[in-house]
């Protein structure tokens, strides 16, 4: 007999107190060890339209709905007696009679339940002359082909535009994403295994996957029991498997807003590439170390069991992996390479300035801050690694909009030849000298370390970080030569840009036009707080190469409740309404582990700690090095909060002089380059809120910032 479990039952068995789940677990193991048990106590949910729903004593009240059959046993829910009872008498278990694949069916004939968001009910009503019914001139075949059930075609050929989201919380998600799209003008494949090819187990379908998981052993279910269920299923839609597996003659890159499921494209295109070349190697990477780590344990739960794949597939951040590849490829006789830490950089160019003021008290160096001097090195003679005071007369300065003559060029570039020199005595290089020195060295190799690449949160890539990818690739120091096929592929979204300042792809080689597409499905983030943080940004976002995101037509497969936005009139107020806040979702089932406090800076962390300390809520404090942990709410700063998720989040102390920071606008020179400022913190503020999954919470202590105004809906 096959032991199943259900994406149902983790989701509800998440609701649950801890010494109720604890109660749970160890009957879901009593249950795998031995289904028929005669100490289990089992009774048949009679009112089911299934009769294959049994339930499940655990304790006084808590009652666990299973499916059991001749060859299948199904964890399916659990809930307290009458939740669960009418859970199970609400639905089917069904094989979709086109796609061939196992989906939970809610029975119609007993109506639908009352939405919680505000939307009307699901009620068939004649079409009235003001709606514009979005599917019914579509013939039933077309619909069965997108998996809606049979039950459900007449709800929807009568939805509007208002029912959607409320509809698709009624149908199984391959159908839901299927209309969504067809909604928003896109053009849905028909269900992997619609007609003849449909699979003869209906629980082996892709679609049916997402949705049950197989429990080969006691350890498997251990570990499915212990993490979320996004942990341990890495589901690929249809519609982005045909993009993750197509042949490319060059550089591609997939793009979307947040919680489109690019992370998921570019774990399965690494994947893909180990099993289609079984020689090569392939590395997949991102930014920060602890992003590379949770990609890692997505990466293992993906090709478990098949531990030579795992021995080509290298899951390295990229200083990591930088600082790898340099120790390999240096000459014995040259010291490893230590990087310069912001610190070590900021200390040079202070002292750097100073020394030259001293020695040059002129007025071209007067009018210069050691911020604006440190930003003009790090985005400009770093990043480009120029070398010369006629590389740095002629540069276009991208991104850096204060004009500057050349005899304040010149003034400069007297301090940044100090700076460099201040390094060097320390034994310190920087990144972009890092990366840029490896470029040199691999643009000479016959055979690269890697044959195939994949970039996760690409938009904060560096010049010297794709210049070295280029040349993995093929391409030279100057830009010029072609990729290898398939061989470089980006996930990013340029509206999460946070880090980098904008340059031109095409300038280092690397040209994506023609090989880019947009996804527009979100999967993690409600439909509430989708639409209030998509405030924050254009409609369109665009790289200088011409390549534009759009986010129109993006939407999300769930409903939820609308974020909360509050504005007191003291820091005392703020921490206890937090405090409050996240002590109401402890009591209403939320982990600690699924709640975080994300803050602009380290400045603010206070605040939060002292929220946390108020609900009585263990913690950690994230930081380059320090991940989340179980059993313990996350803090961390915006920046720390790019590529992590949460079911819950507040967005603490949005104060004005906050967001946008303060310091970063008096660090300008030029109203000019306050554009790219209110851009950046625009996308901080977009990437906190979009951490969160299912509730948000943005505070401030008054006068807030003024994105907040953004953020509210009219």
């Amino acid at each position: 007999m096959q032991f199943r479990i259900s994406d149902t039952f983790t989701d509800s068995l998440a609701r649950l107190t801890a010494e109720e789940q604890k109660a749970v677990k160890i009957t879901a193991f009593d249950l795998q060890q031995n289904p028929a048990s005669p100490g289990l106590k089992f009774h048949r949910i009679e009112k089911s339209k299934d009769k294959h729903f049994w339930s499940v004593r655990v304790g006084a009240d808590l009652r666990l709905i299973v499916h059991k059959t001749e060859n299948s046993f199904l964890l399916c829910f659990v809930a307290h007696h009458d939740r669960a009872y009418d859970w199970a008498e609400r639905r089917r278990l069904e094989t979709h009679p086109n796609t061939g694949a196992a989906q939970w069916v809610k029975v119609r004939d007993r109506g639908v339940e009352q939405p919680t968001t505000g939307t009307p009910k699901l009620a068939a009503k004649p079409a009235q002359p003001a709606r514009r019914l979005l599917f019914a001139t579509l013939a039933d075949d077309t619909l069965l082909a997108f998996g809606v059930p049979p039950d459900w075609l007449a709800d929807v050929k009568q939805a509007d535009e208002d029912a959607l989201l409320a509809l698709a919380e009624h149908l199984p998600a391959e159908a839901a994403e299927a209309l969504l799209e067809l909604a928003t003008g896109g053009k849905p494949q028909p269900v992997v295994g619609t007609g003849a090819a449909k699979p003869t187990d209906p629980f082996s379908h892709p679609d049916a996957q997402r949705r049950f998981r197989l429990m080969s052993g006691v350890e498997e279910l251990e570990q499915a029991l212990s993490a979320p269920w996004e942990r341990w299923t890495i589901f690929l839609h249809p519609a982005q498997q045909q993009w993750m597996q197509r042949d490319f003659s060059g550089p591609a890159r997939v793009s979307g807003s947040a919680g489109t499921g690019k992370t998921i494209v570019a774990l399965h295109r690494a994947v893909h590439l180990a099993r289609q070349n079984p020689d090569a190697r392939v590395w997949l990477t991102t930014f920060s170390q602890p992003l590379a780590n949770a990609l890692r344990n997505r990466m293992n739960c993906l090709i478990s069991h098949q531990p030579r794949l795992a021995e080509r597939l290298e899951v390295v951040d990229m200083h990591g992996m930088g600082l790898r590849l340099m120790d390999r490829l240096r000459e014995r006789s040259q010291p490893k390479p230590r990087l310069a830490t912001p610190p070590d950089v900021m200390a040079a160019v202070e002292a750097a300035l100073a020394e030259r003021r001293a020695k040059q008290p002129d007025a071209l160096l007067a009018r210069f801050t050691s911020r604006f001097v440190l930003g003009e090195w790090s985005d400009v003679v770093d990043a480009w690694q120029l070398q010369r005071w006629e590389d740095y007369r002629d540069v276009k300065r991208l991104g850096r909009k204060t004009r500057l003559s050349e005899p304040q060029r010149q003034a400069l570039w007297a301090v940044f030849e100090a700076v460099q020199v201040r390094l060097d005595a320390a034994g310190l290089t920087t990144a972009a000298r890092l990366f840029t020195t490896l470029a040199s060295k691999l643009a000479q190799l016959k055979n690269p370390p890697f044959d195939f690449v994949v970039v996760d949160e690409a938009q904060d890539l560096s010049v010297s970080e794709l210049r070295m990818l280029a040349a993995m690739s093929g391409v030279d120091l100057e830009g010029v030569g072609s990729p290898r096929p398939n061989s470089l592929f980006f996930a990013g979204d340029l509206g999460q840009r946070i880090f980098q300042l904008p340059f031109s792809w095409k300038s280092l080689g690397v040209e994506v036009r023609g090989r880019a597409r947009t996804l527009h499905i979100n999967y993690r983030t409600s439909h509430q707080i989708r639409q209030q943080a998509d405030r924050l940004l254009g409609p369109e976002v665009s790289d200088l190469d011409g390549n534009t995101e759009s986010r129109k037509g993006t939407v999300s497969v769930f409903n939820g409740p609308s974020p909360v936005i509050h504005v007191f009139n003291h820091e005392a107020e703020e921490v206890q309404a937090v405090a409050d806040w996240l002590g109401q979702l402890t009591t209403q089932g939320f982990a600690p582990h699924e709640l975080a406090v994300i803050v602009r800076s380290e400045a603010q962390q206070p605040r939060a700690r002292a929220a946390l300390e108020m609900a009585d809520l263990p913690h950690c404090v994230l930081d380059e090095y320090v991940e989340t942990a179980p059993g313990k709410v996350s803090l961390c700063t915006m920046h720390l909060a790019k590529g992590l998720e949460f079911r819950a989040v507040a967005v603490m102390a949005c104060d004005d002089q906050v967001l946008p920071l303060q310091s970063r606008i008096e660090s300008v020179m030029d109203e000019s380059d306050l554009e790219e400022v209110y851009n950046t913190e625009r996308h901080l503020l977009y990437v906190a809120c979009t951490r969160a999954r299912d509730r948000l919470m943005i505070s401030c202590v008054k006068p807030g910032s003024e994105f907040l105004d953004d953020l509210r809906m009219d």
